[in-house]
């Protein structure tokens, strides 16, 4: 995997073997940085990076500016690798070894964009659950998103707050934002 730009432009970063992780395509996060260029100011959010993995994302965002992310996973081996990467790279992204919905359930803290890669695999009701509690426990701000990667085979259009869709390859991110409830 590598970084795509900002501060670390071209980095690359080889993971362990070992991780049970599928990290997002080099060409579907070029394009979802493309999108998020648009919509929000790096340097000024606060990113929550659920199922995190190697930290791909969250290593994307920090290249970019962005100072507050908190890197969530199950995983020891992840959550460990994700740390001493941030910190070779002099990122500030804070890791919790979690279950994404106790992590969800516990937090104190505001994000502007949560991002979600859970396993393909990953039951669609589960992942409506997961952006409930988020909606209902207020973890978003006003004008805040969240995305879940997933594959072209789960269509998401039917969890609240489902907003649009954008496919790359065998990649899909689904973007929901805050609705009445």
């Amino acid at each position: 995997m590598r970084i795509i730009s900002g501060s670390h432009k071209g980095k690359r970063l080889t993971a362990p073997k070992s991780l049970p992780v599928r990290p997002t395509t080099d060409f579907a996060k070029e394009a979802l940085f493309n999108i998020l260029n648009h919509r929000i100011a790096f340097h000024e959010i606060k990113l929550l990076d659920l199922f995190s993995g190697t930290g791909n994302i969250s290593y994307e965002f920090a290249s970019r500016g962005c100072e507050q992310i908190t890197a969530v996973d199950s995983h020891y081996g992840c959550v460990k690798y994700i740390s001493e990467t941030a910190k070779e790279l002099d990122f500030t992204i804070q890791t919790a070894k979690a279950d994404v919905y106790k992590f969800l359930e516990t937090t104190r803290d505001i994000f502007d964009v949560v991002f979600a890669d859970p396993p393909y695999d990953f039951d669609i009701q589960k992942l409506g659950k997961m952006v409930e509690i988020i909606f209902e426990r207020g973890l978003l701000k006003t004008d805040g998103f969240v995305i879940i990667e997933h594959t072209k085979h789960n269509d998401l259009s039917q969890i609240t707050g489902f907003t649009e869709a954008r496919r790359y390859g065998g990649s899909v991110f689904s973007f929901f934002g805050k609705t009445e409830m």
